[in-house]
């Protein structure tokens, strides 16, 4: 068994804001691991993105950034290796918790709801309207600025029974086109299968162009390494100058994480090891 997350990339050098964060990931990857222990790899990566989307630090569920119009739209994807299958939600808005949402997805005919009609099936499962904006968020759209705080965050499990899990959530990059819809929602930036899971964050566009998620489970399937899958994927993002970050888990056990530009904020627990991203 084993887990990783992110939470996003570390795009600023503040160390208080960089101790908050290792923090938050120390003790959300903990509680994940712990829960992982009587869980599923859906259920856990469920879990954990939740914690990962209630905490204000990052751009996802609670805290999550304002589009161009001042609304909050929120994306999130679930993809359970074992089948595999893939659910999502684009475009959410006013609930507290969009991994739920697309945990409800599983078994439908119709995996990925958008805007309106995904904010419909998240009431007529239970989902109470809620508000995710915080001051802090709101007050960063009206000045036109970003004071803190990381991404899209994700997680990817790997439980006893061998099954790899993967699911991210985010709130977008802020001040984006109202509707814009990128990665997260996507296999390009949340994917896994029997083999590999992978969870991505940075800008969605970029991820897209290089179905970055899918491209390293797929060579990871046809006999990659982790590691290998990982290099050459982003070898070839950053010929287009792309700017991503990533974190994996092979049926194996085994973790790796790499990015383009800035580093990943990632923590990783196997029960007896946690290893978290340095400055």
């Amino acid at each position: 068994m084993n887990l990783i997350i992110h939470g996003g990339l570390l795009e600023q050098d503040d160390p208080n804001e960089i101790q908050e964060v290792k923090a938050a990931l120390t003790e959300i990857v903990q509680l994940g691991y712990q829960y992982l222990l009587n869980h599923s790899a859906v259920e856990t990566a469920v879990y954990t993105v939740s914690l990962l989307e209630d905490n204000p630090l990052f751009d996802a569920g609670t805290g999550s950034q304002l589009q161009q119009d001042g609304i909050i739209r929120m994306n999130a994807a679930l993809s359970d290796g074992s089948k595999p299958e893939t659910t999502a939600v684009i475009n959410i808005e006013r609930v507290k918790n969009p991994i739920k949402v697309t945990q409800k997805l599983i078994g439908y005919k119709d995996k990925t709801l958008s805007a309106d009609k995904a904010r419909d099936f998240a009431r007529e499962h239970g989902f109470e309207d809620y508000s995710v904006e915080t001051e802090k968020r709101r007050k960063e759209y009206e000045e036109e600025t970003k004071e803190g705080g990381k991404g899209t965050v994700g997680c990817v499990a790997l439980d006893a029974d061998g099954n790899i899990a993967a699911a991210t959530s985010t709130g977008g990059k802020g001040k984006q086109l109202a509707g814009r819809v990128a990665d997260t929602g996507t296999v390009a930036g949340n994917y896994a299968n029997k083999y590999c899971g992978v969870s991505c964050t940075g800008t969605g566009e970029d991820i897209v162009s290089n179905a970055l998620a899918a491209k390293i489970v797929v060579r990871v399937t046809d006999g990659f390494s982790l590691e290998d899958a990982f290099k050459k994927s982003f070898e070839e993002l950053k010929e287009s100058n792309g700017d991503a970050g990533a974190i994996g888990l092979d049926r194996n056990g085994n973790f790796y994480q790499s990015n383009s530009k800035a580093k990943v904020c990632f923590a990783a627990f196997d029960g007896k090891e946690l290893h978290i991203f340095s400055e």
